[in-house]
């Protein structure tokens, strides 16, 4: 097996990316807790390969990263690459994207997601993007997920994000989307690479 440091200190993005790529012939583990890697890129693909490429060099291994967030079309895209840093809690981001939304009709949205392997030199080996359309409610509903999940609803599962099981969500979300396309392209990796 092949070591592949994940990008984050969060165990539950390692345990997620874990599910996701089960059987891969990958053995994932966090990166250093001390590494830290400012996103300075504009977009979801430049942060993720940017993430991707600083652990790969830091730690001399193959590294993994993503990128994601929530994109609403009346609101020009926003809050975007910073929907991490739209508020401090999820509560107070949800409540600034609801307060810029107002009773605007046009709620359309869509979750994207970059996924990025860089080799231990930093180049990146593999990208592979994700997406899911969907609308934002006027006010949460469902108690599962995190971040902007509560206001997210799928219309072809008549479903907010925090409604769906684990499983349905991985198989509908820009994420589940992003590693399956990554999936299709890993065995393509040149084995000499790994």
């Amino acid at each position: 097996m092949t070591l592949l440091v994940v990008a984050t200190g969060n165990p539950g993005k390692l345990k997620e990316m874990q599910a996701y790529l089960t059987d891969s012939g990958w053995d994932l583990t966090l990166k250093p807790e001390e590494l830290e890697i400012e996103e300075t890129g504009d977009t979801f693909s430049a942060n993720a390969c940017l993430k991707a490429s600083q652990v790969a060099l830091a730690t001399g291994n193959w590294a993994i990263a993503d990128d994601s967030g929530l994109q609403v079309d009346a609101l020009d895209g926003a809050p975007g690459v910073y929907s991490a840093r739209y508020g401090k809690t999820d509560e107070e981001r949800i409540a600034r994207v609801l307060r810029e939304l107002g009773d605007t009709p046009n709620r359309q949205a869509q979750f994207a997601c970059v996924v990025a392997i860089a080799r231990p030199d930093g180049t990146i080996a593999l990208q592979s993007e994700g997406v899911c359309r969907g609308e934002i409610l006027y006010r949460p509903r469902g108690n599962g997920g995190f971040g902007y999940d509560p206001i997210f609803y799928v219309q072809q599962k008549q479903l907010t994000f925090a409604e769906m099981t684990p499983e349905l969500k991985r198989s509908v979300s820009h994420r589940g989307k992003a590693f399956a396309s990554l999936l299709q392209k890993l065995p393509h990796l040149n084995n000499t690479d790994c």
